[in-house]
């Protein structure tokens, strides 16, 4: 494990770093805006090259060195931020930038995500995914529980431009570890020459999808996580205006929700890895999903803050079940060496919701539920009683009518038996490359 401990901690510190300029850039583009719509559309953004660049990233992944990849997803973010920094110490930073950045950001962050989770199968033994997936889930809830605080500290004293100078630091960081370990590359499972013709390319690319073709199972579990991808999203997306305008722009209050949410986070990793998760992974994923939702509706209908921040931490402990019991079994059933284009393509197939949710999410909560649910508004007369009325109600209404429907679909895989049996069913021989 000591490899993926020295990565484990260059990449906690880069994720740092990062989850307070989201924090930062998310306070500052509502506080020039004051809408929505702006914050959900830099989720869209982020979003949309990944996919696009999924299917490549796959086979790259495969084919060439890990490491190199991870450090050039590294560099790339750290150039990014000092573009940034340009643009706001000369007084030119607009939120066209945050989206241009975002999109940057996204393609080669997706490549550096997507190395490291298939170097993990080469680094650590099968008996262990669970326990390093749980420490992933730490990672970023413990980058929840600092990142707000520190953020919001910083953001008063130095502004946005000394959040961005902190994750300079922190990138350097993770590129001085990934310098220290080895990353084994995947031992090739065919020794057939490497052809540079169209079809071959194209079988390269489509590796990922025609291995998961084979499998019934794995594709009714992908259709679960594509409708969870999506509900997640939309209510992603509206979860921090939501916070800010029925806090009266606060942002200590969105900052002590993702605090206690990434503490939750951090009780739920280290029984996961402690523990190694229930012996049916499939319970966490589903089970984990409802009690997330669940925490979701109750914040929507929360009025005071201490109800807020008993929910996020509630929310927050129960959501590194699903990430951590989801990808034990990924990695359970897909050979190392194969696991860049299989991993890409589960991706691919999960996440192409994700920005659908989040476009549709903001326009929804500023010309649908938030004039619906206006003092006076036929809406309101209805449901005022429940989540108020005013600023940030009628997203209330929205996050708590997604939710509602992602709870419905967590409980209702239990009724499929393919899903509830995707642990035990027979893998097919893969498609020859």
């Amino acid at each position: 494990m000591q490899n993926f401990l020295i990565v484990w901690l260059g990449q906690f510190a880069s994720l740092l770093g990062s989850e307070m300029t989201s924090f930062a850039i998310t306070i500052w583009a509502w506080e020039v805006t004051q809408q929505a719509t702006p914050l959900s559309l830099i989720l869209v953004v982020s979003q949309i090259p990944r996919l696009l660049i999924s299917p490549f990233a796959g086979v790259w992944v495969d084919t060439f060195s890990r490491q190199r990849l991870m450090l050039i997803g590294d560099s790339v973010a750290g150039i990014s931020t000092v573009l940034l920094l340009v643009l706001l110490f000369s007084d030119n930073l607009q939120i066209w930038h945050l989206y241009a950045f975002g999109a940057l950001n996204g393609l080669f962050g997706y490549i550096q995500q997507l190395a490291y989770s298939a170097s993990l199968s080469l680094i650590v033994e099968e008996q262990h995914y669970t326990r390093v997936a749980a420490l992933e889930s730490l990672q970023l809830s413990g980058s929840y529980v600092i990142a707000p605080a520190a953020a919001g500290a910083l953001y008063a004293i130095a502004g946005l431009s000394g959040v961005l100078l902190f994750d300079l630091t922190t990138f350097g960081c993770a590129v001085i570890t990934l310098s220290l370990v080895c990353i084994p590359s995947p031992q090739p499972q065919s020794l057939q020459a490497q052809t540079n013709d169209a079809s071959t390319f194209f079988q390269k690319i489509t590796f990922g999808l025609r291995y998961l073709q084979n499998r019934p199972s794995l594709i009714i579990f992908l259709s679960f996580l594509l409708i969870g991808s999506f509900i997640d999203s939309a209510s992603f997306a509206i979860l921090p205006a939501m916070v800010l305008a029925r806090s009266n722009n606060d942002s200590t209050v969105w900052g002590t929700l993702l605090a206690f949410f990434g503490a939750g986070g951090l009780i739920g990793g280290a029984l996961i890895s402690a523990w190694g998760g229930p012996k049916r992974q499939i319970h966490g994923v589903m089970a984990g999903s409802a009690f997330w939702k669940i925490g979701l509706i109750v914040l929507a209908l929360a009025q005071r803050t201490t109800l807020k921040i008993g929910t996020a931490l509630f929310s927050g402990f129960c959501s590194p079940f699903p990430a951590s019991c989801s990808q034990t079994i990924w990695r359970k059933q897909v050979d190392p060496a194969l696991q860049g284009r299989v991993f890409s393509a589960q991706f691919l197939l999960t996440q192409i919701a994700s920005p659908v949710g989040a476009a549709i999410a903001g326009p929804l909560a500023d010309r649908v539920f938030e004039p619906a649910m206006q003092p006076n508004a036929p809406l309101a007369k209805v449901l005022g009683s429940l989540f108020g009325t005013g600023l940030g109600a009628g997203m209330a209404v929205q996050l708590a009518l997604f939710s509602t429907c992602g709870l419905a679909i967590a409980l209702g895989g239990y009724g499929i038996r393919q899903l509830r049996d995707v642990e035990i069913r027979d893998v097919e021989t893969p498609p020859v490359e």
